[in-house]
């Protein structure tokens, strides 16, 4: 089967990699992904072609879009991107289109899809399946009521399924989005989407680090980076005050689009037991390693967390309510996470919960589907059989 894949992300990385696992169980099929954001430094499945568009991203606000390094005007590179787009549909021919996120998201960047979602459906472009991939959790919007109907309106016109990547023991869609009654499209829950650690990476990565049995470990993330830098710089300073810091060592993520400035001023705090890189493609194995995370409370970072079973302070993202709604069902559940409040950032105060998460003996299971990858590719050998 051939698939088309497109994926937009624009503030962090988190939606490409959650899309990039998915493919990987997609290995039976031809994937054309199409993206166009900034470049993501990641290894590509060999059953995976990427053709990038020119690369648009969002401001920190969400308001406007902004080129991504490129010379040309907005406006300019939305026309090539349309143009091009189309083509790409063209060439393909897909049996199936899986978009991520929209409508329930990117609408800025409809002036590309919905002239290849009607061409599908008006017979200008070859017929093919159409479905939504989805996270777990929608923001909330100012007008609701207007957003709602139309995304209602979008996925009953253009779209044959619903994938939503969530266990609907833990959240369903119905929670953030009122009218689910009102889509006529196939709802398909498909677990979270998380890659698992493999079974030696705690003892991989500790080795590789010289870390003695009786050394803590403990990494700080912050997702892509462009949110997430006073929960770093917290930990830093909250690490220098901790009295087991010569018997534990900490690893710092910034993400790959944290401000230079940030990450110079964490720069400034390394040494022998503190080191700052901006990314690492084994981030899972060294979760896996860890006896503690500090993170934000993304999608992906929460579900790594969950897989590599390790306890966690978690700051969620304010601006909106997915990543405290996640964190606070997952808490629940017994998920060994803990929901750092901006008080917490105090220095002194952080050093003292950390220290309190490092006494942890058991490393926190609890019973949520994380094959949601797997599901996503069994729905679409069923599609084909």
């Amino acid at each position: 089967m051939k698939i088309l894949q497109y994926c937009q992300h624009v503030l962090g990385v988190g939606h490409f990699f959650r899309t990039l696992e998915i493919l990987r169980a997609l290995s039976d099929h031809e994937v054309v992904l199409v993206t166009g954001g900034d470049r993501v430094a990641a290894d590509l499945p060999a059953h995976v072609r990427e053709v990038r568009l020119p690369a648009l991203m969002m401001d920190a606000d969400f308001k406007a879009l902004h080129s991504g390094g490129e010379a040309a005007s907005v406006e300019t590179i939305q026309a090539e991107r349309k143009r091009r787009f189309f083509e790409i549909f063209e060439e393909t021919a897909p049996d199936l289109f899986l978009v991520e996120l929209y409508p329930f998201g990117r609408k800025k960047f409809r002036f590309e899809l919905d002239p290849v979602l009607a061409g599908i459906r008006q017979g200008s472009l070859p017929s093919c399946r159409t479905a939504c991939s989805l996270r777990d959790i929608l923001v909330e919007k100012d007008d609701a009521a207007s957003y709602e109907d139309r995304v209602v309106k979008t996925l009953n016109r253009f779209f044959d399924a619903l994938l939503i990547h969530a266990d609907p023991k833990i959240i369903r869609l119905e929670e953030t989005f009122s009218r689910v009654a009102d889509l006529d499209v196939e709802i398909v829950y498909t677990g979270f989407v998380t890659p698992k650690p493999a079974r030696n990476a705690r003892e991989r990565v500790r080795r590789s680090l010289n870390l003695g049995e009786d050394e803590k470990l403990i990494v700080a993330s912050a997702g892509g980076g462009k949110v997430g830098g006073p929960l770093l710089e917290a930990t830093a300073a909250a690490f220098s005050l901790m009295k087991l810091a010569e018997k534990a060592r900490l690893l710092v993520f910034t993400g790959p689009y944290m401000d230079d400035g940030a990450v110079d001023r964490l720069r400034s705090h390394a040494g022998d037991r503190l080191s700052v890189s901006r990314f690492t493609p084994d981030f899972l194995s060294h979760l896996a390693a860890a006896d503690l995370s500090v993170s934000m409370a993304g999608y992906n970072t929460s579900m790594n967390l969950l897989a590599a079973r390790v306890p966690s302070l978690v700051w969620p993202f304010a601006r909106n309510r997915e990543q405290r709604l996640r964190a606070e069902r997952l808490i629940g559940l017994g998920a060994g996470m803990r929901v750092l409040e901006r008080e917490d950032l105090a220095p002194e105060r952080l050093a003292r919960l950390m220290a309190a998460e490092l006494g942890r003996s058991e490393r926190p299971e609890i019973p949520v589907d994380l094959d949601g990858a797997f599901r996503t590719g069994r729905w679409v050998k069923e599609l084909k059989s």
